[in-house]
């Protein structure tokens, strides 16, 4: 058997996944487009795979996300329409934020839509990504103005699965302070054995009726924190190790930071004065992630008198919104980090030593960075909207930027209250050791027959 997998934005979290499955999976083969320019790849890329993957008697199965026409390619290359096609969606364009309804490209959306009515399993990111999606398609094709299609829901629906995105959550022991020894210990408590892993009660492995059960389902039935995490999250003996140097070694800048003179790696500023709250935005800059509504709040905190640091992240595309420039020289000595890191290595230093991880999205189908964060031992403050409810407790959910702001604030005056806090949250279900023999079951399935 032999596994092709094509994906047209070979960046981000497009390229997280395909690289796990590929190292996961044996005779797979993959192929790629750089991640750039997004919307000539969904426009094009069908194309050119179609002259540039070779024909093979010995393709199986094709996987591909969402950002390909599967459909031209398939017409294209007769071929590869035999094999079992999966599509898997990462973000809908149906429900993608735009200014003006105007605006949106109708060819998107519809090439989605295509797309899964020639695939023979759709699977979604979450819960969310998948009813967005399913329940806009007769709103979204309303844009038709005559002979338009109908139960395209109907038809595309008994297809589809959510197998949340995997996470492979790396060993950032070295990066912890102190005050984050307990959250250290729960994440590596995650560990287990491979079949635990392979049990994990998701909402969407239950009975599904309507998409209002599921979602029910998820709010009442959360999965249990079993799954195994051993080959991502390390031992309970590197844990052991690291309180070890930690308690020999109190001046060691490598387990706590006192040498170091960046703010950021002290838990104190002097004897008895504590460091300033560390918030972090880790997301991409751009107009849909609501960088407006952050910089606001935390120029009313400016505003206010209170203290505290700030680290923006996340990466940076042709057009970079005004409002980044102009709060980094508003929010001055605050600023502790400013701009994408490559370096995983320096991009999980950061969380780990920052305290609130903050989202104002208004379009997450998922949201990596989020739980990233809060496995570095972040304090999340989200939208009460979108994927969220599905990921996070309610307590850490807000509903108004009036309301972002009031926590920030009340964390500003006590920052010990989220240095104590220890995530009440899930995140187990999210992890590749818990994930992987669902992608590995869904990728080693023999096409049907009558393919």
């Amino acid at each position: 058997m032999s596994v092709l997998i094509i994906e047209a934005f070979y960046g981000g979290s497009h390229k997280q996944l395909v690289d796990l499955l590929q190292e996961d999976l044996e005779n797979c083969v993959l192929y790629t487009l750089p991640a750039k320019k997004w919307h000539w790849r969904a426009r094009t890329s069908a194309l050119y795979f179609s002259q540039n993957i070779p024909m093979s008697e010995h393709y199986r199965i094709l996987f591909a996300s969402s950002v390909l026409n599967l459909t031209e390619l398939v017409a294209l290359r007769s071929d590869l329409g035999k094999l079992k096609k999966i599509l898997y969606f990462h973000e809908n364009q149906l429900v993608y934020p735009v200014k003006k309804c105007k605006e949106r490209d109708f060819q998107y959306g519809y090439n989605q839509i295509l797309s899964c009515l020639v695939a023979d399993v759709v699977v979604f990111n979450s819960v969310f990504n998948m009813e967005s999606f399913l329940t806009n398609i007769g709103k979204f094709m309303k844009l038709i103005p005559d002979h338009r299609p109908k139960d395209l829901e109907s038809v595309i629906r008994p297809k589809c699965q959510v197998i949340y995105f995997p996470l492979r959550f790396p060993d950032v022991s070295r990066f912890m302070p102190k005050h984050k020894t307990r959250h250290l210990q729960k994440m590596l408590n995650l560990k287990g054995n491979g079949s635990a892993a392979s049990t994990v009660a998701l909402p969407f492995q239950q009975e599904q009726g309507s998409s209002e059960n599921l979602l029910k389902n998820f709010d009442i039935e959360p999965g249990p924190c079993v799954a195994a995490q051993e080959e991502n999250l390390g031992s309970s003996f590197m844990l052991e190790s690291y309180l070890k140097t930690c308690n020999s070694s109190k001046n060691s800048s490598s387990c706590h930071g006192e040498k170091e003179q960046n703010p950021q790696d002290s838990l104190s500023g002097g004897d008895d004065q504590p460091r300033p709250l560390h918030i972090v935005w880790p997301h991409r800059w751009e107009h849909d992630k609501d960088p407006e509504s952050f910089f606001k709040v935390l120029m009313h905190l400016k505003d206010l008198r209170l203290n505290f640091h700030v680290s923006v992240l996340g990466e940076t595309f042709t057009d970079v919104p005004d409002i980044f420039s102009e709060s980094k020289k508003a929010l001055g000595s605050s600023v502790l980090h400013w701009g994408y890191l490559p370096s995983r290595d320096d991009y999980f230093h950061v969380l780990c030593r920052a305290d609130v991880v903050v989202s104002t999205a208004k379009h997450e189908f998922f949201g990596v960075a989020m739980l990233e964060a809060v496995y570095c031992g972040c304090y999340p403050l989200c939208p009460k909207d979108l994927v969220y409810p599905e990921i996070f407790p309610a307590e850490y959910l807000y509903s108004t930027p009036e309301q972002l702001s009031k926590r920030l604030q009340n964390f500003c005056k006590r920052p010990d209250i989220v240095r104590k806090h220890l995530y009440k949250g899930e995140m187990t279900p999210f992890s590749w050791a818990a994930l992987h023999g669902k992608f590995r079951s869904l990728l080693t399935t023999e096409p049907r027959e009558d393919l």
